[in-house]
């Protein structure tokens, strides 16, 4: 995670305009989730796509806020990685009874 921090950062500091307020950043991450719930009901969804629509992936959409989201990260001088740990280990004690766990001998289907 800090790899792709850094490599969005050499990207982002290239350019005189820097990174977006948090305000702002805050607007682009919610517009690409956005572009993401739009085709996730165009596969999954009872909404076709319009003849004029193109085609994006669900893939491309992903990374759309993955790097929005590292932006609004990097802007606000926060590691990724220390906070994934955080809620990794929110999930893994106040949540580690929350749901059922699959036995070793069940079958995942």
């Amino acid at each position: 995670m800090q790899a792709m921090q850094e490599e969005v950062d050499n990207h982002i500091s290239q350019y005189k305009e820097g990174y977006f307020s948090p305000l702002a950043m805050l607007a682009r991450l919610t517009e690409e989730t956005g572009e993401l719930a739009r085709e996730m009901n165009h596969y999954y969804g009872e909404k076709p796509k319009k003849e004029s629509e193109t085609e994006k992936s669900l893939e491309q959409e992903m990374g759309d806020i993955l790097f929005v989201l590292i932006c609004f990260a990097n802007s606000l001088d926060i590691d990724l990685e220390e906070a994934f740990d955080v809620v990794m280990k929110k999930f893994k004690t106040r949540d580690k009874d929350r749901w059922t766990k699959i036995d070793k001998g069940d079958d995942k289907e």
